[in-house]
């Protein structure tokens, strides 16, 4: 499975070469000084630096494309990497999300669920041609294999540098919780593509998922794809052009997917030009890849030079002591005031311990009011359909329209839940060291099976009669008439059943027909509304528990990632401390020597503070281009 597509796309320009080089200069000095923090006893630190350097080696960049059923996310992928990665067919849709990274040799895998009240996952290896048989509705219906990923490994140079490519489930199509799914996939991914076909401009769904995915993701573009098969395609672009302009910058790619394949296979640089596809990679490489290849290494200088200052605190302490003897009650004294701070630092009464915790309570109280109130107006707008007709015939269309305004009431609360909790822990953050503190990423948003222990809602009694119904109702109401009637009329002499009595019988009946219906629609209605709030009380039990537990996880994740780093700098400076005292009754002999030793030490690790490669500043954006290609600059002339 060679990659046809290398050539076509434009190499790697040299800032991105520089990238490379500045990434493998911090690999290269994340493992000198993580062998330092081992040879003194400082693990802990060692662990830190491990991880960095597995970030550095795996960036592990998620690009998700997402859009409506059947607007050629899967072809995208496919055209991307010049390879049947997704399953494309007119009669095939994805149901489960499908990521597509680098691997030196091509391969395939599906993450499975061991049973539906297990939350254990098995990876299993599959045939690489058998990938539709477990991602697609028509291979796994209903997702009865209970898939809950699959990944396809290939050797294309555009994945080489970690980029994954994620191919999602359309959200405006088989179901309206695949929206729930795609915000999972969201509140994870560095970069978002909300794909669109030419064949009309955005609908309201596309527009709202847009928003949503600027309010989750750093990094978000739209694509109009399949602009070989519309004439009006320019037209299109420019409408949905005006759309995003209302919103927010939000670059806009045309492509066809077909001319990127058919370029790939005649080897033919204009057609791929044509096909729009050059603007659309060099935005993942300079805009996507790049972007987050930087945050990777701003973390790992942060992380080396906290490092490499804590590991040369001690050895500066000692050596201070043996150069400068005079000064070392001076120097154990100021230690002690700074241990001091340390311990404070990491007591439950610290700023950034009660600025986390209040946080996080008022987080909880405000997420569960806005559920709860975003809830109580779905049930408002659906008693009062309720209310204006009956219920029963349309009762399948109801409930679909129902769990459709419950999906995007909570989309819309995790999605303002999430923005909170980052808000929350930049606060923290800030307090702890001025915001130079890598931040972990908690995926609050994480919608994904939020909504699976929510029984559907129960089905109501149509209200249909059939015709013998409708005579025994008629005929129940009428005999009442009748015997009245008859024998009042019986007076003067008329029998039983006369006209009279007859007629009386019709009015009688036809009015106990309509209070028998009137009665029956009363309580279809009535049932359908405790239907419905039974439903709605289900979804906030079961999304406020949820969330809680999502927001209990921030607030252990950040308590546990800041007060590691606090516990590391109380050791440090308790070694520090305890250098200097050992020093200042420990004068000996030996002093020449353990000078040279200390000094050769931290020799090395100015070293190593020298080789950690400058980055660019704060905010540097990359060289910026033109988003469109000589096939979407046609639609300006």
């Amino acid at each position: 499975m060679a990659d046809t597509t290398a050539h076509l796309d434009r190499g790697r320009d040299p800032a991105a070469r520089a990238d490379e080089n500045r990434t493998s200069a911090l690999i290269d000095v994340a493992a000198g000084v993580e062998q330092v923090a081992s040879t003194t006893g400082r693990a802990d630190l060692a662990r830190r630096l491990e991880q960095t350097r597995s970030r550095l080696l795996d960036p592990d960049v998620r690009v998700v494309i997402v859009g409506e059923f059947k607007q050629g996310k899967s072809k995208l992928i496919n055209a991307l990497v010049n390879a049947p990665a997704c399953p494309v067919d007119d009669d095939i849709a994805t149901s489960v999300a499908t990521s597509v990274g680098y691997a030196p040799e091509p391969s395939a895998s599906v993450l499975v669920r061991e049973s539906d009240a297990s939350a254990a996952l098995v990876r299993q290896s599959i045939p690489l041609g058998s990938v539709a048989e477990y991602v697609s509705e028509r291979g796994n219906p209903g997702n009865e294999r209970r898939i809950v990923s699959a990944e396809v490994l290939l050797p294309r140079e555009l994945l080489r540098g970690g980029l994954k490519l994620v191919d999602s489930p359309g959200v405006g199509g088989l179901e309206s919780f695949n929206a729930l799914s795609t915000l999972s996939a969201l509140s994870t991914a560095h970069a978002v593509l909300l794909v669109s076909d030419a064949s009309q401009e955005y609908t309201e769904p596309e527009m709202q998922l847009l928003k949503h995915a600027m309010r989750i993701s750093p990094n978000v573009a739209a694509v109009l794809a399949k602009t070989d098969l519309y004439p009006a395609w320019r037209e299109i672009l420019e409408i949905d052009r005006g759309h995003l302009d209302g919103i927010g910058d939000v670059p806009l790619y045309s492509v066809s997917s077909d001319l990127r394949l058919l370029a790939a296979e005649r080897q033919d640089g204009s057609l791929n030009e044509e096909s729009g596809f050059p603007a659309l990679v060099a935005h993942l490489r300079r805009d996507v890849l790049a972007h987050a290849e930087l945050v990777h290494e701003r973390s790992a200088v942060h992380d080396l030079t906290s490092v490499v200052e804590q590991l040369a605190m001690s050895l500066r302490t000692e050596l201070s002591s043996l150069l400068n003897p005079a000064g070392t009650p001076r120097m154990i004294a100021q230690l002690e005031a700074a241990k001091s701070r340390a311990d404070e630092f990491r007591s439950r009464s610290a700023r950034w311990q009660v600025t986390l915790t209040d946080g996080i309570a008022d987080l909880i109280a405000d997420m569960e009011h806005d559920l709860r109130d975003r809830l109580r107006k779905v049930q408002r707008e659906a008693e009062n359909a309720i209310d204006d007709g009956d219920p029963g015939p349309i009762w399948d269309q109801f409930s679909e329209w129902l769990s459709t305004r419950v999906v995007a009431a909570v989309s819309e609360t995790f999605v303002w839940t999430d923005e909170r909790a980052q808000w929350l822990s930049e606060e923290v953050a800030q307090l702890f060291a001025d915001g130079e503190i890598a931040l972990p990423r908690i995926a609050v948003g994480d919608t994904d099976g939020v909504l699976d222990p929510v029984e559907e809602l129960a089905g109501l009694d149509p209200g249909r009669l059939n015709a013998a119904e409708r005579i025994y109702i008629g005929v129940r109401g009428s005999y009442g008439g009748v015997l009245m009637v008859g024998l009042a009329t019986g007076l003067v002499g008329l029998s039983l059943v006369n006209p009279f009595s007859l007629l009386a019988g019709v009015l009688v009946g036809r009015r106990a027909y309509r209070e028998d219906m009137s009665a029956r629609l009363s309580r279809r209605q009535h049932e359908a509304k405790t239907l419905v709030r039974r439903y709605i009380d289900d979804v906030s039990f079961q999304v406020g528990k949820q969330l809680k537990d999502r927001l209990r996880f921030v607030q252990r994740a950040g308590r546990d990632h800041f007060g590691a780093i606090a516990d590391e700098l109380h050791r440090s400076l308790s070694d520090a401390l305890g250098v200097a005292k050992e020093s200042a009754v420990n004068y000996t002999a030996q002093r020449d020597a353990r000078v040279t030793q200390l000094r050769s030490e931290l020799g090395r690790l100015e070293d190593f503070s020298r080789a950690i490669p400058p980055l660019p500043p704060v905010g540097a954006a990359p060289a910026p281009h033109e988003p469109e290609s000589r096939h979407a600059q046609q639609a300006q002339q």
